[in-house]
């Protein structure tokens, strides 16, 4: 009986060890998107590796380590793979802001991605555009045409988001609490201002937002076998307005992401 009691203690302080050693990776394309989250660490200590600053600390009680990616799918890959390759982390979650694609979706809105897709990767004919899967080119094997984000991430991420006071966002018709859903992410080396591909990607990809970075993320963590996760808050429809309609909302949109991201990283 005793034997087995000092095997179940040394069994439970060696996994309590290798949870009080994992980390979370965190990931924002450019510095809107980080400064809260930042200004929230701990402890922090910086580690500069081929050239990017990678932050390590505690936030809310987790330890993180903290990166700008750059704007763009080959910046967001490169900064990926150099965290999972120093740091090891147990999962990445992603904050950022968007274009919306969803009809139903306003400046100040948020998604939880369920699955991200690349917008931009295929044949292009007369016909339109004929989306392509990557592939690993290690392993030859074909990467999903959508990488679908980490299931236990999603379920925090909405379990959080539930009571999470997020700061209003004051439209033109009035001061709204954003809403929060989740939906697809597409990815595309391009700032989409046209209500034209919009439509596209609402019908060929159902998409409720666009963005710059999250499908490179998505195929590294993929082939790397790290959990991900990827929330944007919605700067503007990507639409016409959509270039005035970032100015005035990414700082709210920015903030309200990261306000998620971290209460993602507090639920147990």
């Amino acid at each position: 009986m005793k034997k087995n009691s000092l095997l179940t203690i040394l069994f439970l302080l060696v996994v309590l060890s290798v949870r009080s050693q994992s980390i979370t990776g965190i990931l924002g394309a450019f510095p809107p998107e980080l400064v809260l989250l930042e200004s929230e660490m701990t402890q922090k200590k910086d580690t500069i590796i081929s050239q990017i600053r990678f932050i390590k600390g505690e936030l809310r009680g987790r330890r993180v380590v903290l990166a700008e990616t750059g704007v763009g799918k080959v910046n967001a890959a490169i900064t990926t793979v150099l965290m999972i390759q120093h740091f090891k982390p147990r999962e990445i979650v992603f904050s950022g802001i968007a274009g919306g694609v969803d009809p139903a979706l306003a400046p100040g809105d948020l998604v939880i991605g369920t699955q991200i897709a690349y917008h931009d990767f295929g044949q292009i004919d007369d016909a339109g555009m004929h989306y392509w899967a990557t592939k690993n080119p290690f392993t030859q094997k074909e990467n999903p045409l959508k990488f679908h984000c980490d299931s236990a991430l999603i379920n925090k991420a909405l379990l959080a988001s539930k009571n999470l006071k997020l700061a209003k966002v004051e439209r033109d018709n009035g001061s709204f609490v954003p809403a929060v859903k989740t939906g697809i992410i597409v990815t595309g080396d391009q700032f989409v201002s046209s209500e034209k591909v919009t439509q596209r990607l609402l019908k060929d990809l159902n998409a409720a937002a666009t963005e710059m970075e999250g499908a490179a993320i998505a195929q590294t963590c993929y082939q790397q076998n790290t959990p991900f996760l990827i929330i944007r808050s919605l700067s503007d429809k990507a639409d016409g307005k959509a270039k005035a309609d970032m100015d005035q909302f990414y700082d709210v949109a920015a903030r309200n992401a990261a306000t998620l991201v971290m209460a993602v990283v507090e639920e147990r």
